[in-house]
């Protein structure tokens, strides 16, 4: 656990996490590392850290609030397909010990790779056996997709816009 928890002291509460959807249970925000144009989270109200932590509710309100997003996502920018995960744990590529679900437009193009760059930290994630990690490139990849508080809140706005009623 870290202690102030990032998720619960800023989510929603700087620019950089704009908040695109709330619910009883969750909080739907853009994620200000933008490795896909539109990348979203839906993050718990109550702090917990992993999905084997959640009440029914919360497991039930996470998957509507992210098919509320998903829906909003593919009506803004018509991408190929949605990427929809969840991280449990350091070893799973998980960053912040706060429940969080990843709900990510993909698009042509992408540098992303096969799934989340964090994942590629460890032995053999993602890549066929006995090929290294070049750590050298995440860094300068991860500064590349941090997004300006402008461009976050116009992306939020146009994501907002596009949410069923």
């Amino acid at each position: 656990m870290r202690e102030p928890c990032d998720l619960c002291e800023v989510a929603g509460r700087e620019d950089r996490w704009a908040i695109i959807d709330e619910g009883e249970h969750t909080l739907t925000v853009i994620n200000p590392w933008q490795f896909e144009v539109g990348q979203c989270c839906v993050i718990t109200r109550r702090h917990v850290a992993t999905l084997l932590d959640l009440s029914r509710e919360e497991c039930e309100a996470v998957l509507v609030a992210a098919q509320r997003v998903a829906t909003a996502l593919v009506e803004a920018f018509q991408p190929l397909g949605l990427l929809t995960f969840q991280n449990n744990g350091v070893y799973s590529g998980q960053e912040t010990p706060h429940f969080h679900f990843h709900v990510v437009p993909r698009q042509k193009g992408s540098d992303w790779g096969i799934g989340p760059p964090q994942l590629a930290t460890f032995d053999g994630a993602g890549r066929p056996p006995g090929t290294p990690h070049d750590p050298g490139e995440d860094a300068p990849r991860r500064e590349r997709v941090r997004a300006c508080a402008i461009q976050l809140a116009e992306t939020a706005q146009r994501i907002r816009s596009k949410l069923p009623t």
